[in-house]
């Protein structure tokens, strides 16, 4: 009785764990075949969603349809130069093509100016577009200081953007424990915190729930719900 019920336990911890995952597939030489497979993958584990480029984002939404999983898009990625209006016609296209869920990259030059009108009218022009689909926006941690990151947050919050997000994973770095916390304090307690870059092992999923993410972008979905650890930067 005790071993059946300590399986039964951690199966529904995996499953918890699982569905805050974004199952992850953003590299410039994915194939559909490799998306095929992170859909299947998304599908066996329950994964909140399957987050890939644009381009592929109606092979994800016909794979997923009628499963746990969401089909989720970055837009302006990974960059967050591009501009908003070509961002906000992807987003649509996206959206049309089946998207779920919209991941953009906010203007990082912008807020490394501390032209914070320009980052928020940016993001409300990609918000419009989502129509009522969440928007989660990438404000690339590794590259904004302690204040730059509150204040792009404060925007995201007023807004009413879905999530703020840490990283694209194509930086100099990704996730840290310090600036989910950040995040989490800077939004308050009800709006979502995804972190993403480099969580590639179940502890480290953990300590970034922990410390208030409610979202994990990871490639390696399979190994941190299995007790293993992935490779790669993501």
């Amino acid at each position: 009785m005790n071993d059946t019920s300590t399986t039964a336990g951690a199966v529904a911890d995996r499953r918890q764990l699982a569905a805050t995952i974004d199952h992850t597939l953003l590299q410039p030489d994915a194939t559909a075949a490799d998306i095929e497979r992170v859909c299947d993958e998304a599908i066996e584990h329950r994964f909140a969603a399957v987050c890939v480029n644009s381009r592929w984002i109606q092979r994800v939404a016909r794979r997923l349809g009628g499963t746990a999983s969401q089909p989720c898009s970055v837009v302006g990625f990974p960059l967050g130069a591009s501009v908003p209006a070509a961002v906000a016609d992807e987003t649509r296209r996206a959206i049309d093509a089946g998207a779920r869920e919209i991941d953009m990259v906010l203007s990082i030059g912008d807020a490394l100016a501390g032209d914070w009108q320009a980052v928020s009218e940016g993001i409300a022009t990609v918000h419009t577009a989502c129509y009522g689909v969440p928007l989660k926006v990438i404000l690339e941690t590794c590259l904004l200081d302690d204040a730059q990151k509150r204040r792009a947050c404060e925007i995201c919050r007023d807004l009413g953007v879905a999530f703020v997000k840490t990283s694209t994973g194509f930086s100099s770095g990704g996730a840290t424990l310090d600036d989910v916390r950040l995040m989490r304090e800077s939004v308050g307690p009800e709006m979502g915190v995804k972190a993403s870059g480099g969580i590639r092992d179940r502890e480290t999923a953990l300590a970034m729930l922990e410390a208030g993410a409610t979202r994990l972008g990871c490639s390696a979905g399979v190994a941190i719900v299995s007790g293993g650890a992935g490779e790669g930067g993501y």
